[in-house]
């Protein structure tokens, strides 16, 4: 029987790591497929597959594409687009870096590929941002979520970025230019009714979009004293609606651009594809 991977509908556990893999040209990329194959994919365990690793196996996905790079007004939005994402997680971090290691022996037992992103995340104050607003708010929920972040065969698109946040000059702000950055209330979460054109519930209100875009969002904060942000992930049955909010929050629309640039900027991008599963294996038949 054919379902989707577990993360992607669970709720945000207390720990999660994120490992982006680039595949090197001399590895066979059919050998690595079949690895996948064998992998057990439970409740701790995702899988995404980028461009450049479906490309290597002489095929196309219809719908996976390379993260685009974008520009606007004082804000850049950077593609590093890698070949495989895994994403584990569990009740803390020795879960997470233990069934990652595992993960990742189980693929590339001769360590040929190429580790660009590790990323230790957590869940901060029940869901809330490290900026200390809630994230997520709007996202769908039960039919609705299901809707919005998966295909008909259980397949779903994830696009995921690193945020890294200025907090301390985010908080220099006054409690009013911080709200009005976001566009909602950090006490109350509250939408604000003087929000600015710029608030970020301004420019990414999904249900604003022609087509809508809804997506459903699973963001962890993660970091170091000197350096953290929030990793953003956002699964959705298309990779469209991800590049219609971006494309917005950079002023491409109407040249306004979002206020989160004031304090935050990704340094990271990718698009994957996200395969079903049969039972705890996944479903490659699409890219075989």
């Amino acid at each position: 029987m054919m379902s989707s991977q577990s993360a992607i509908l669970s709720d945000v556990a207390p720990a999660a790591r994120y490992i982006v893999l680039d595949v090197p040209p001399d590895v066979r990329a059919a050998d690595l497929a079949q690895r996948l194959r064998e992998l057990t994919v439970g409740d701790h365990l995702l899988v995404g597959l980028g461009e450049p690793f479906v490309r290597a196996l002489g095929v196309e996905h219809p719908g996976l594409r390379t993260f685009p790079s974008m520009s606007g007004a004082g804000c850049s939005v950077p593609s590093t687009q890698g070949g495989l994402l895994l994403h584990t997680r569990g009740e803390d971090h020795g879960d997470t870096l233990s069934a990652m290691h595992k993960a990742i022996v189980a693929i590339d037992p001769k360590r040929v590929l190429r580790i660009v992103e590790d990323v230790a995340a957590f869940r901060h104050l029940e869901g809330r941002d490290l900026s200390g607003y809630e994230d997520g708010t709007e996202n769908p929920k039960g039919d609705e979520a299901t809707a919005a972040a998966l295909c008909d065969d259980g397949s779903t698109f994830v696009a995921a970025q690193r945020w890294i946040h200025d907090l301390g000059g985010f908080e220099s702000m006054s409690a009013t230019e911080r709200d009005h950055i976001i566009g909602r209330s950090r006490e109350t979460n509250d939408e604000l009714d003087d929000a600015p054109p710029s608030a970020h519930v301004k420019r990414a209100a999904q249900e604003d979009f022609e087509p809508t875009a809804f997506m459903v969002r699973r963001s962890m904060p993660y970091g170091t004293v000197t350096e953290h942000g929030l990793y953003f992930v956002a699964y959705a049955r298309s990779l469209d609606p991800f590049e219609q909010v971006m494309r917005r929050m950079i002023g491409r629309d109407d040249g306004v651009v979002d206020g989160l640039f004031r304090f935050s900027r990704p340094v990271s991008g990718g698009f994957y594809w996200c395969p079903a599963v049969r039972g705890t294996q996944l479903d490659l038949r699409p890219v075989s």
